[in-house]
């Protein structure tokens, strides 16, 4: 009587031992010595964070003796209001921040997804050049462009205004394009053919099946594009004069000119302003991590979980 032969199955990581899979997880295991470790980290990182907060509720009386402690003693709260009493408009330069900075993230969540889609998808002689020039922009200082861009603004009569700081963020980003053309380079190509098999172009497509799929990268780029806009000091600086049109990044540093000769800074105050500076960014990245964590572009998964 014939038997019947059983395959023969290649032992993989679900054949090993019992004992050889309990050694690599132990192998894993955090010890106390890890997180005393990762505490001492901790703390390290966070006392600036708390010494900024001990001074931002500080006295006057505190700040102008010096007698300031990484610990607070005092606790004026006070202090987060009387910063928008002072002679500075520190609300409008809150209020310019915001503008600012949303219309900047509109306009690269625009224009880096448009972009970004046409080099992955759409065909083109030269399209492979094209990308490697736009990549390699990344590699030329911002400086060198400072003085070429400030004439151009100037020439068009923008010096003073918002559009030197809004306006460039419509034309995408090389960094931006970077990570949605690797985003949809990894996603099936099926997806398009069979939506072009119903009609629709390369737009309808775009707008109907690639821009939601697309929703973690382009939340990502949006964090980065906010935070790099809500703390950018070295443009409204070249590009604003009034201080009614001063954002809060730059505005914070004119508390420290306030005061008269020979008097020290309202140091409390220009803490409270960092505070607010910080504070917002601190609660984007909080709300938008889980977006960041499925900003896969290795795996390009991420859109059709």
């Amino acid at each position: 009587m014939a038997t019947l032969a059983t395959p023969v199955r290649k032992r993989g990581h679900e054949d090993r031992p019992v004992k050889e899979q309990a050694s690599a997880v132990r192998a894993f295991r955090a010890t106390p010595f890890t997180y005393g470790t990762l505490l001492i980290v901790a703390a390290i990182l966070t006392t600036p964070l708390v010494f900024v907060g001990s001074i931002a509720l500080a006295g006057d009386a505190t700040v102008n003796n010096g007698a300031f402690t990484i610990i607070p003693r005092e606790f004026h709260w006070d202090n987060f209001t009387r910063v928008f009493g002072t002679e500075l408009p520190v609300g409008t330069f809150l209020l310019n921040s915001v503008l600012i900075s949303l219309f900047s993230v509109v306009g690269q969540v625009l224009s880096s997804g448009l972009v970004g889609y046409a080099f992955a998808r759409l065909r083109a002689p030269g399209k492979n050049t094209m990308f490697l020039v736009v990549i390699a922009t990344m590699m030329i200082p911002t400086q060198i462009t400072m003085i070429p861009q400030f004439i151009l603004f100037r020439d068009l009569g923008w010096v003073n205004t918002f559009l030197p700081l809004i306006v460039p963020n419509f034309f995408s980003n090389a960094f931006n394009v970077f990570l949605v053309r690797q985003f949809v380079s990894r996603l099936p190509s099926e997806l398009d053919e069979a939506a072009m098999m119903d009609g629709l172009g390369f737009f309808g497509i775009y707008r109907r099946i690639m821009f939601p799929m697309l929703r973690p990268v382009l939340i990502a780029i949006g964090i980065f594009t906010l935070t790099h806009t809500w703390g950018d000091f070295m443009g409204p600086l070249i590009y604003l004069n009034d201080e009614s049109k001063m954002p809060l990044a730059l505005g914070v540093q004119y508390i420290t000119a306030t005061s008269q000769a020979g008097q020290a800074p309202p140091w409390n105050l220009v803490m409270v302003g960092s505070i607010l500076l910080a504070l917002p960014m601190i609660l984007v990245y909080y709300l938008g991590q889980k977006y960041l964590y499925e900003m896969d572009i290795s795996g390009g998964s991420a859109g059709v979980k």
